[in-house]
């Protein structure tokens, strides 16, 4: 019997797990629980790597004492994002002051939105990853337009401190690259990650669709 790929995404992200969803891919949710403090590096292309690499690892390690019942063929995918902006990295704020402080700098200014994609085959133990950048340029808010935004809470769940497809989309002037890479998943991305340990996107959708049945 023809075994079916089922995604497993390592991470609480309801961007990521809805960017999927609306490409055709439903995939099963396991939040990695890797502490992001543990990982440090002057790259913003290295951290964001290494910790969707081991975000990765560790729903992996997870499933491998659990195994699943299914004898579908299990591919997890862990992404992790930062903001370079001004020569600094940008994860998520630590709080209402930090990303209000940060939208004052970036207000007016553009900076690059790297997310991480690792993709590990459980079968097969191979393993996929990449980098995906994408600059964003900043609309120039006023004070009160960053007071407001900031109170909404979105600023603190997500890294750089504002998002493309929530609130903060009235306040991003424009992208130049994929805006999935903002969101936290590019689709292009990881239709070449899939291709490289042998899975096509169509296989991808036909197991949604058979589990939806």
């Amino acid at each position: 019997m023809t075994t079916r790929p089922t995604l497993v995404l390592a991470s609480a992200s309801p961007a990521r797990l809805q960017t999927l969803r609306a490409g055709g891919i439903d995939p099963e949710v396991m939040v990695s629980g890797v502490d992001e403090s543990i990982v440090e590096s002057t790259s913003p292309r290295t951290l964001c790597a290494t910790l969707a690499r081991l975000k990765a690892e560790a729903v992996v390690a997870r499933l491998r004492q659990h195994p699943p019942k299914s004898i579908n063929r299990t591919i997890v995918l862990g992404c992790d994002s930062v903001l370079e902006f001004a020569g600094e990295i940008l994860g998520r704020p630590a709080d209402e002051a930090d990303a209000t402080g940060r939208w004052y700098r970036m207000r007016g200014g553009s900076g690059m939105l790297h997310t991480g994609h690792c993709l590990v085959d459980m079968g097969s133990g191979g393993m996929a990853e990449a980098v995906a950048s994408t600059t964003v340029r900043f609309a120039h808010l006023t004070d009160a337009e960053i007071a407001a935004y900031v109170s909404t809470g979105e600023p603190l769940r997500v890294a750089g401190a504002f998002t493309i497809d929530g609130l903060g989309g009235w306040f991003v002037e424009g992208i130049d690259g994929d805006p999935g890479t903002v969101v936290g998943v590019s689709l292009p991305l990881l239709r070449r990650l899939l291709t490289e340990v042998g899975i096509t996107v169509a296989e991808m959708w036909r197991a949604a669709l058979t589990s939806s049945l």
